[in-house]
């Protein structure tokens, strides 16, 4: 971004000036103090793009400085520059709200990517694709989480149940900020057989094992510029766990088989409906790669924590169910409505989809009625006439199945005439066919 305006701050001559000369390179203009009251002087009387400021001041350190920005010119990055091996000071500075950091000595391709990183977030702003449906309190807390967390290069730990969007979250992140025109790579630690993990995550050469025919660069390698989503970390084994850390400190893998480590730019954010903290207590989760990933925190809130908001997304569910089926959108009547939100979806936002999608094939005449929920009430009895089965996923698609098997067979095989008996369209009960697998 030429034209930009960077203030350095550093108390070493030869820092500062090894940090003009190649910033001037860039195009971009300097203007370099070496203290915290000089930096306070002309952030108060000059425009700024970017901040990079050391750690260790005469009058203070880095971080009052990352405050002091944070306080009145939130609008700045700020990066800090801290001694190397220092994480440390490095994490505190992350938590104060500083953009990233850089460790001495300054590798120039390191600073060059941190400095284009920043001003991409300048220049986007904080305007994301997806969002969060909702508008409740609770809600909105986090979606201005979420946008203060994505000017940062931090690492992030999103906790929540299962179901309640932690992967949407993850990418709201990603596209709220700089990194958004790169890879996002989320990856399933729990999916991953444990001998095949560190080949997945950190690639391997060809003839390295067994079955390695090529070279495979790896999920890092896929995420670089970008963000790696490391969801249901808790499920990494021990022995990964270790190797992990390493690569988010030194930013840089060794694929199996290679001799020398790569260097990798990538923002690391991670989930688990697990409690992590107790795992680390128990000794199943290694403590210093929970400090290094829960740089940051936020909660995803359950569904029944945001109950008004079970409207809305009902709506939104069931606009987006009969886009991709093809079929118009049901109606929910007044009692059904009533009936969601009294709910408490254990299952939270993906359960509320289950339950919807199969309604959508159940109902007739285009309306959803309360007995086409079949959700049991918080004590196991029934609101409407749905099984007693807690409502898991199989359960769910098990019933379905069997009405669709009955509406055919009652009907000869005529698959027009059974999805008719249905109340739905013949396009509709295709999708369903297809779905549960029914030949």
């Amino acid at each position: 971004m030429n034209g930009a305006r960077v203030l350095v701050v550093d108390d070493e001559p030869d820092i500062r000036e090894l940090l003009e000369i190649t910033l001037g390179r860039m195009g971009m203009e300097t203007v370099s103090c070496p203290d915290l009251g000089a930096a306070r002087v002309a952030i108060g009387s000059g425009r700024f793009d970017l901040c990079l400021t050391d750690m260790r001041l005469p009058d203070g350190d880095g971080i009052d400085l990352v405050r002091f920005l944070q306080s009145d010119r939130p609008e700045i990055p700020v990066a800090v520059i801290t001694a190397h091996g220092n994480m440390e000071s490095a994490v505190a500075a992350l938590k104060a709200g500083a953009f990233d950091f850089v460790s001495k000595p300054v590798e120039l391709q390191g600073l060059r990517d941190l400095v284009n990183a920043a001003l991409r977030l300048r220049e986007r702003g904080v305007l994301g694709t997806r969002s969060l449906i909702g508008d409740s309190a609770l809600m909105e807390q986090t979606r201005t989480r979420i946008r203060k967390l994505a000017r940062s290069q931090a690492p992030v730990y999103i906790s929540g149940e299962s179901g309640t969007g932690k992967e949407l979250v993850a990418r709201m992140i990603h596209e709220q900020g700089p990194r958004a025109d790169h890879p996002f790579v989320p990856v399933n630690c729990g999916a991953i057989p444990g001998e095949l993990i560190e080949s997945e995550l950190f690639g391997h050469r060809k003839g390295s094992f067994t079955g390695a025919i090529t070279d495979n660069p790896g999920l890092f390698q896929a995420a670089q510029g970008g963000t790696l989503f490391l969801d249901e970390v808790a499920d990494l084994p021990l022995p990964m766990q270790v190797k992990l850390l390493r690569a988010i400190q030194e930013k840089s893998v060794r694929p199996v088989g290679a001799q020398a480590e790569v260097k990798v730019d990538v923002r690391v954010l991670s989930a688990t409906h697990k409690p992590l903290a107790e795992l680390v207590q128990q000794g199943s989760f290694r403590q210093d790669l929970y400090y290094r990933i829960n740089v940051i925190e936020i909660a995803v809130p359950a569904l029944r924590e945001r109950v008004e908001d079970v409207p809305l997304l009902a709506t939104h569910i069931l606009k987006r169910l009969s886009s991709e089926s093809g079929v118009p959108v049901p109606a929910l009547n007044p009692e059904a409505m009533a009936n969601l939100s009294a709910y408490p979806f254990p299952g939270n936002v993906r359960e509320l989809e289950n339950v919807l999608e199969r309604a959508m094939t159940m109902c007739e005449e285009g309306t959803i009625r309360i007995d086409d929920l079949e959700l049991s009430d918080a004590v196991g009895g029934l609101v409407g006439s749905g099984p007693r089965s807690g409502q898991l996923d199989v359960s769910l698609e098990n019933l379905e199945r069997e009405r669709i098997l009955e509406a055919i067979a009652a009907e000869d095989g005529n698959k027009t005439a059974a999805a008719r008996r249905l109340g739905i369209t013949f396009r509709a009960l295709r999708y369903r066919l297809k779905k549960l697998a029914i030949d």
